[in-house]
């Protein structure tokens, strides 16, 4: 094997240790990557920015305009309010919700379906007296299982249609063409999660019942006014730098001030909200011109126009991972205070201040109400759901978001224009009709996941050029004996191996070339290998790092990891039974 290779080879396999393992985010690791490799000459320019061009990450783009629209005009909000219902039991309920959540990832990107779908499923849990995790965990699933089902299912998909179609033209496959294999998949998958999901997953505590009594992690005070803090500022009065607490909010005269600034002067009759430990009761007893508050109910669980309470999930790129809440800033630099934090379904006890955040936690804040939108699309948060005070989502245009969609869909599926055509046209109409602005548009866009597609493509190229890719083809055809089964099934499990350590789209782009070579060696039809790749790195079932969805109800259905073992490994091994099975059938070698 040349030089050139073995240097491919030694930066392909540090990028996969990092990427599970470090805090960096894949985009930035693969960049990095690629840049290595354009220095030492195994790729040019134009390989190194192949990605860029490619078609598949456009199309992967103006899909996410499209599901932009659709969340902005609440068309997701729409089906959830009229298919949820009042199911009488457990199994009703998960038929609701697994079976229209498949549907609708079939067409759409998992990660806004779930991002809509998990505060509507929390409130409909209480409702029902369901645990939330018995649904939660499903939700996941059942998203990443209609995945499956089209083209445009996952950015996965449209990635590797991409790659296929530049390799092969003559092979470009329809919308409806992976449903074959697809919606077998996906019904076995929904069946497994109705009826036997439910029996392996044990007891847990989600964040409704670690955060529903206000008064376990605050403590409420009023300012005597009578007393000598009357017209001092917070940081005068010594409210600033307690050990224990941070003051969060001010009641005043029916009105509340929200995330207090050090300035803010106080009066009398203030109450003043404390977040943190009730050994912190004792320090503030010691503050001359504090007195216990007269009020029965707490001030958190009224409704103020200034305020919202949010709950939100720490994402595994969020800079505050491993720092200390106190240490890190967190108020000055999101414009929100930290009430409680929730792992593993039970509130974290002790000092808040000392908390040092760990991917999945959630969060309960409290901030103001422009904090919704300016972090939503951040990379520190999975998610970000309001507790209180929520706002009915404007449906007017909702069918209009949605049959852009359909004629999207249509044109594809008949042959009018490409999908990539079909898609850039989408995303014009809903800027044009009003369904999405463009600044809606531009946060829904999910950079990382576009930086990560066309970077991986870098990677790639060089172990294709550098002769790698045909060297581990040569290797693993030994290992499969020639025979185009056994290969099919190494593939599979390479593939579903890797997208449980890094992005599902890295792991598919990276591992092409590679297969490629294998099938072409071979002397098969490559396209059962091409279909193994997408459905294998859709089938992150097995941990809750390996598919964002699966990150976002970690945290708000309270699982441990063992959870996703227990449950997502029957399921990986069931969809790769039913896929392995099909894709010869389909596509015969």
């Amino acid at each position: 094997m040349p030089l050139d290779a073995w240097i491919s080879l030694a930066v392909v396999m540090a990028v996969f240790p990092l990427m599970a393992f470090s805090r960096l985010g894949p985009d930035i690791v693969l960049l990095g990557a690629v840049i290595l490799l354009l220095t030492f000459g195994i790729i040019d320019p134009a390989q190194a920015l192949g990605g860029f061009s490619s078609t598949g990450l456009f199309t992967v783009a103006f899909m996410y305009v499209l599901v932009a629209s659709i969340r902005e005009t609440g068309g997701i909000d729409l089906i959830i309010r009229h298919v949820l219902g009042r199911p009488r039991r457990e199994g009703g309920a998960l038929v609701r919700l697994v079976l229209p959540v498949a549907t609708l990832s079939a067409f759409l990107n998992n990660t806004p379906v779930v991002a809509t779908y998990i505060p509507a499923v929390l409130s409909w849990s209480q409702r029902l007296k369901l645990p939330a995790h018995r649904l939660l965990m499903p939700l996941s699933f059942a998203s990443i299982l209609g995945g499956t089902i089209t083209l445009i299912g996952t950015s996965t998909n449209l990635v590797v249609h991409g790659l296929l179609v530049e390799r092969y033209p003559e092979l470009a496959m329809g919308l409806f063409d992976l449903a074959w294999v697809g919606l077998p998949v996906a019904l076995i998958g929904a069946l497994y999660l109705i009826v036997i999901a439910p029996r392996l997953l044990p007891e847990r505590r989600g964040t409704a019942s670690a955060f529903e009594n206000p008064r376990e992690f605050t403590i409420e005070m009023e300012v005597d006014p009578n007393g000598p803090l009357v017209d001092r500022t917070v940081e005068e009065a010594g409210l600033r730098h307690l050990c224990e607490l941070f003051l969060v909010e001010i009641e005043r005269e029916g009105n509340v001030v929200s995330v207090v600034g050090p300035g803010e002067r106080l009066k009398g009759g203030d109450r003043l909200v404390f977040a943190g430990t009730s050994d912190g009761a004792v320090e503030l007893q010691q503050i001359r011109g504090l007195m216990p508050s007269r009020h029965g109910g707490s001030s958190l669980e009224k409704d103020f126009k200034e305020r919202r309470l949010v709950e939100a999930v720490v994402s595994d790129q969020c800079q505050f991972v491993g720092k200390r809440i106190r240490d890190g800033h967190f108020r000055t630099l999101y414009g929100a205070a930290v009430l409680a934090v929730c792992r593993g379904g039970e509130r974290v006890a002790g000092n808040l201040g000392q908390v040092r955040l760990q991917p999945a936690d959630v969060l309960l804040l409290e901030a103001r109400p422009p904090f919704i939108e300016r972090h939503r699309q951040s990379r520190d948060f999975l998610l970000i759901s309001q507790v209180n005070g929520q706002a009915r989502p404007n449906h007017e245009k909702a069918w209009l978001a949605w049959s852009i969609l359909a004629g999207v869909v249509a044109l594809a599926t008949f042959g009018v224009m490409s999908m990539m055509n079909a898609a850039m046209l989408g995303a014009v109409l809903v800027l044009v009709t009003g369904c999405c602005s463009v600044g809606a548009a531009k946060r829904g866009l999910d950079t990382q996941v576009l930086l990560t597609i066309a970077a991986s493509f870098g990677l790639g190229a060089a172990l294709e050029s550098s002769g790698a890719a045909s060297t581990l083809a040569g290797l693993a055809l030994g290992l499969a004996d020639g025979n185009p089964w056994l290969l099919l099934i190494g593939s599979y499990l390479l593939v579903a191996l890797l997208t449980e350590l890094v992005t599902n789209n890295a792991a598919a782009v990276i591992t092409f070339p590679v297969v490629m070579a294998s099938a072409e060696s071979l002397g098969v039809n490559p396209m059962p290998f091409v279909v193994a790749v997408m459905f294998a790195a859709s089938a992150s079932f097995l941990t809750p790092i390996g598919y964002q969805t699966n990150l976002m109800v970690h945290g708000p259905g309270g699982y441990r990891f063992g959870d996703f073992l227990r449950v997502g490994g029957l399921l990986n091994l069931l969809t790769a039974v039913v896929a392995l099975a099909l894709i010869p059938l389909v596509w015969p070698f």
